[in-house]
Order: C-alpha cells, then sequence, then structure tokens
C-alpha cells in the first residue's frame, strides 16, 4: 500500500510522463541497453587542424588574452587561491579546501578517499552509496571551475599559466577515457567541463602551449563529450527538468556554433536553441522566479544566460523574445532580493555551491558580479561602480559595441517597497535598512525545501533571521531531513512533523500549497498575509496562516501564526538567529489567549556553504493552543 501511494503521489506531482520515463530509463539501465550506446575506447578522429582553427575560430568573448583590455588588479585573495592551488590545495564548491596533492588522480573523494573505478562503465556507477560518500565531491575538480583562477592570475598577475592549464587538461584526459569512470556520470557536469575548456581554449588560443597533440587530443574528448551530452539529453530534458537542462542544451547549442566542423554540429545546434528556449520559457517564471525555489541555482541559470546572450550576439544569432524576457525579469527579481551593499541574497532554498564560473574575486555569497554581467548585456553600462564586481561583465563583454545590442534597449530595476513574485511564491518588503523575505508558494513544479511561510530578516546588510541552508545532498537521513525539513526554516510545524511528507532522496509528498498571499500598507506598517494547505499527510483541511506586520523606518516586526488542526500535536514555531541578532535584537512571544511563551533552546545547525555545517542556536515557541504572536525588534 505505501508503494501504491508514492507512485500517486508521484504521478499526481510530477506527471504519469516522468514516472513513465523514469521506469523505462532505469530498466534500460539494468537490462544493458543504455550501455550499448555508449562506446568505450573510440578511435580517434581528426575534425580540424590546429593553425586552420586558430585562423577562423568562431567568434567568442574574446578572440586571445593578446585582445583583452579589462584594467589589470591582482588583488590578494587571486594570488592566494593561485598559491593554494600550485601547492595542492582546492576549495570545494567556495568552501572548504582539501589537501589533493600535485598528482590527484580525478578518481578519488577528497573527504574519505573513496576511489572510484575508472574502468566502469558510467551507467554502472551509482550517484550515490554509502562507502563512495557524495559523487559531487569527485566531480567538483573535474568541472574545471578552478581554471578561472588560474586564467585571471596569468592575466592580472602577468605570468604566463598556459602549460599548467593544458597540463591539468592532458592530465583528466589520461585519467578518464571516454564513456567510463564517475566523470562521465553526469552531463551536466560533463557540459560545464567542455564550456570551461572552450574558455581555456580561446585565452590560450595563440599560446605555444598548445601544440597540435593537444588541441587533436582536446578535440576528440570535446566531440565525445558532446555527444554523450546529446544521446542522454532526454534524461535532462523529463526526468530532472531543472538547471541541468539549461546547461546541456545550451551545451548543444554552443557546442554548433563554436565547433561546426563536428559532423552533427548543425544538428546539435538547431535542436539545442530551440530546447534551450523551451527550458528558459518553463524554468524561469514570467515574474522572474526560478522552479528550483533556490537563488543559488537561480544564479547558475544567470550565468548560463549570459554565455547564452553574449555568444549569441557575437555571432548576430537572436534568441526567441522569451529568453530575453526572463533574463530581464530574472535580473529584476534577484536585484530586489539583494540585502545590503555587499550582494548576498537570503540562502534560500537549495545551495549546492554551484558557481561554475567564477570572473572575480568577489565573494561567493556575493551576486553582483553575475547581476552587473546581465545588466551590462541589456544597458551596455555597468549596475555598480565597483571595479572587483566589474570583472565579470568584462570578460563576458570584451568584444561588444557599446550599442545596446540584438537584446533590446535596458532593463529599468524595482524600487518599490512592496514587491511580489507570486508565481515563485516570494514577497518582498524592502526599506533602505531592512529587508523581509517571505515564501509563500502554491507549487506547480518540485519543491526542494519544506520552508513555506518562511521568513528570512536582513538589517544593514546582516541576515538576523536566517535560513539554515542545505549542507549536503549525500550525507546521513538524518541531516538531510533536518536542512530540508520545516524545522530548519522560521516558520512552524506540528510537533515533529513537516509540512510535508518526505519521501525519497529530493522528493516531497503531500506539497503545501499557498491559497492566500498579500502585500499592502497599513497606516505605519507594511503588511504580508498568507495562508497554506499544509501538513496532508497528518489530517486533511490543515491551513497554516501567517501575517507579518513591519513598521515602516523601524527594524520591528510582528508576526502573527494560527494553525487550525485537530491533531492534538503542539504548534512550534521556529527562529534561526545569525549572528548579528544576539546582543542587538530581542523576541518575545505569547500564545492565542495572551498568556507569555518562554522559547527553548535547542541544538541546530546552519550551513553558509555546501558541505559546511557549524553548530548554532535555534529558539523554538511551543503551545498547544492554536496561535502564536511573536515580535522581533532592535532594542
Amino acid at each position: 500500500m505505501r508503494h501504491l501511494l508514492l507512485i500517486y503521489e508521484l504521478v499526481k506531482n510530477m506527471g504519469l510522463r516522468y514516472v513513465l520515463f523514469r521506469l523505462w530509463y532505469e530498466a534500460r539501465r539494468k537490462l544493458g541497453w543504455l550501455k550499448r550506446q555508449y562506446p568505450v575506447s573510440p578511435a580517434a578522429q581528426r575534425f580540424i587542424g590546429l593553425e586552420d582553427w586558430r585562423a577562423g575560430a568562431a567568434p567568442f568573448f574574446f578572440e586571445s588574452r593578446e585582445s583583452l583590455s579589462i584594467p589589470r588588479e591582482l588583488g590578494e585573495g587571486l594570488r592566494e587561491a593561485y598559491a593554494a592551488f600550485r601547492a595542492g590545495r582546492l576549495a570545494y564548491f567556495s568552501a572548504q579546501q582539501y589537501e589533493l596533492g600535485r598528482g590527484y588522480d580525478w578518481l578519488t573523494n577528497p573527504a574519505n578517499g573513496y576511489r572510484y573505478d575508472a574502468a566502469k562503465h558510467w551507467t554502472e556507477i551509482p550517484d550515490f552509496s554509502a562507502p563512495a560518500g557524495d559523487i559531487k565531491m569527485v566531480w567538483e575538480k573535474s568541472r574545471f571551475s578552478y581554471l578561472y583562477t588560474l586564467i585571471r592570475y596569468d592575466y592580472h598577475g602577468e605570468e604566463d599559466c598556459a602549460d599548467l592549464v593544458f597540463s591539468e587538461i592532458d592530465s583528466w584526459i589520461a585519467a578518464n577515457p571516454i564513456n567510463q569512470g564517475p566523470n562521465w556520470r553526469c552531463s551536466q557536469e560533463i557540459s560545464l567541463r567542455t564550456l570551461n575548456w572552450v574558455f581555456a581554449l580561446y585565452y590560450y588560443r595563440y599560446s605555444p602551449a598548445l601544440t597540435e597533440e593537444r588541441f587533436q587530443r582536446m578535440m576528440q574528448v570535446v566531440y565525445w563529450q558532446l555527444r554523450h551530452v546529446a544521446q542522454n539529453i532526454n534524461f535532462s530534458r523529463i526526468a530532472v527538468r531543472n538547471n541541468h537542462a539549461l546547461t546541456e542544451t545550451l551545451m548543444l547549442y554552443l557546442g554548433g556554433l563554436l565547433f561546426p566542423f563536428f559532423p552533427e554540429a548543425a544538428v546539435w545546434k538547431r535542436r539545442g536553441k530551440a530546447w534551450f528556449e523551451e527550458e528558459v520559457a518553463y524554468q524561469l517564471y514570467d515574474d522572474g522566479t526560478f522552479l528550483l525555489f533556490s537563488h543559488n541555482y537561480h544564479r547558475v541559470a544567470v550565468q548560463l544566460l549570459c554565455w547564452a546572450l553574449y555568444l549569441s550576439e557575437r555571432q548576430g544569432e537572436r534568441w526567441a523574445r522569451v529568453v530575453y524576457e526572463r533574463a530581464e525579469r530574472s535580473l529584476q527579481y534577484l536585484y530586489a532580493c539583494a540585502a545590503g551593499q555587499h550582494g548576498a541574497l537570503p540562502n534560500y532554498g537549495a545551495n549546492d555551491g554551484a558557481w561554475f564560473f567564477p570572473l572575480s574575486s568577489t565573494d561567493y555569497r556575493d551576486y553582483r558580479p553575475q547581476l552587473d554581467a546581465l545588466y551590462f548585456f541589456f544597458n551596455r553600462q555597468h549596475l555598480y561602480p565597483d571595479a572587483a564586481v566589474q570583472e565579470e561583465a568584462g570578460w563576458y563583454g570584451a568584444a561588444l559595441s557599446a550599442a545596446p545590442g540584438l537584446g533590446g534597449g535596458g532593463v529599468a530595476l524595482p524600487q518599490s517597497p512592496l514587491q511580489a513574485f507570486p508565481q515563485g511564491g516570494c514577497y518582498l518588503i524592502r526599506e533602505a535598512d531592512t529587508l523581509s523575505f517571505i515564501k509563500c508558494a502554491r507549487y506547480k513544479d518540485r519543491p526542494s525545501h519544506a520552508d513555506n511561510l518562511h521568513l528570512d530578516l536582513w538589517y544593514r546588510g546582516e541576515n538576523i533571521m536566517r535560513d539554515a541552508g542545505t549542507y549536503l545532498y549525500n550525507t546521513d537521513a538524518a541531516l538531510v531531513r533536518y536542512f530540508n525539513g520545516t524545522g530548519a526554516h522560521n516558520t512552524v510545524s506540528l510537533g515533529p512533523y513537516d509540512q510535508m511528507e518526505k519521501g525519497p532522496r529530493f522528493i516531497w509528498l503531500h506539497w503545501s500549497q499557498a491559497e492566500l498571499a498579500e502585500l499592502y500598507e497599513a497606516g505605519e506598517a507594511y503588511v504580508f498575509a498568507g495562508r497554506i494547505r499544509a501538513f496532508r499527510h497528518l489530517a486533511r483541511g490543515i491551513r497554516h496562516e501567517r501575517q507579518v506586520r513591519k513598521l515602516k523606518g523601524q527594524p520591528h516586526w510582528s508576526v502573527s501564526d494560527r494553525v487550525a488542526h485537530r491533531t492534538g500535536l503542539p504548534l512550534r514555531q521556529y527562529w534561526h538567529p545569525g549572528p548579528a541578532f544576539w546582543g542587538q535584537f530581542a523576541i518575545e512571544a505569547v500564545d492565542e489567549h495572551g498568556q507569555p511563551l518562554v522559547p527553548s533552546e535547542e541544538a541546530g545547525f546552519y550551513s553558509g556553504r555546501y558541505g559546511e555545517k557549524e553548530p548554532t542556536r535555534v529558539l523554538v515557541f511551543e503551545t498547544f493552543t492554536a496561535a502564536i504572536h511573536t515580535k522581533i525588534y532592535r532594542v
């Protein structure tokens, strides 16, 4: 019965097409049919000679390193990152550094020492197993995002890193036979690796370190990487339908655009373009929010859009209108969510540390370089005055004309204190010193966290009430449940139960759904009022109502929660204070009858970056009445 209910929920939430495709895909994998589609040890092919490519390469962001005129400034952060890499250390997910040594084998998980078998076909390697741990620990270096550290150090420090870069690529090719091992397991990882190799290839276009032998070796692997992505594209377009599909469809378009000498290039380009437009229209909602309900993944989409928009314009090509519209609205939404001068956004939704193209020395949580780059495409001027922030736009737009191009005539940014994004379920109260971010979503796409009616509070750029984050996708069940669950967010649960029922892996059952969400002014206050249907796995008809009343011009919030239910469970209201809360702010609450509630202090965790967690204090108000009324204010 349990399995039947799970299948019913999956079909209801994800659609029959998704369920049937997953079943068919797994059957083909287990029977070995999928394996036969991806050959190993293919014969070497010669597609084009190095000198012919140098002379006639398709236009890129820039012609080569010699053509760039970005202001040079070798900052201490870039110097340290480069020195760490030369010493065999690499920061994973923009967080913890791991000692890889100088002869890293590309197959070992640095967190636990598990080594994958490169002789196994990629279809025989699971995404997760207890001995292997998180496969992303092996994928991280193989994305080659760290090449931007080497390339930027080369440019700003004027030290030739060409041989080092190509030696890294040579090493990877030798250790990862085509279609074998963990680094051929995920088509998005393959796509990212290809994009980052392409960036290096153009930067070092005329370098003596780029020899004919190296070029031919790269072209052989690039071709088979693109072919792999093309053959497996329906897995992302049907079974995953998120940033994976955006990355892979864009890679096919750019593969056809930049490598027209590959036999399938024209087909890849045509299909990739149509599919990317389709994915943008589906995934980036009309109000500027994103179907993954995650700011980190939304930034991934913004960087992919920059590749798409800048490179298509360099080629004189145009996307469907929806691509430009959704890019503009994404910029407007994310700009509205930026809290303070350092460009941080609420740590909202799933956050796996993705920062595929780190083209500046700014902090990982600083979204300004990506917003500036997208703004520069539409407006041909910078959004922010900081030169370090402007660097990313400098790499993308090095060869663009000063006049607005195919994208149109500019983007206006939102200024209103009340901003509603109902398709993504995000509501903002913005003032000079404060940001109040409220989640109240009616899902049509799969949620990742049970965080409806979560409230994120910021004061003068500091996150005083925060989201606990994500930590790891592949860790023990208790930690996954904690970070994804209701108790890791500033909202309420019934006893220990989440708003939704946790299913396998990334699946939630009995999705909570918004029924009401509105923002309005009421005299001296701004008000959000919302209601969700939730806890359906406990009983039908349960509603959670929340009102947030923010005094104008003051760091003072009143939050009222009411849950109508007959479960016999207590109402638990969670608060996750950031460091700036303690000593500056106070919190107090009463129950439905006005009786004061004393918060219990529970041990929790906070994860600001993927793979890192720190112990933190969680405040919990609990009552067997139907309501909790809370005040948060500066003392």
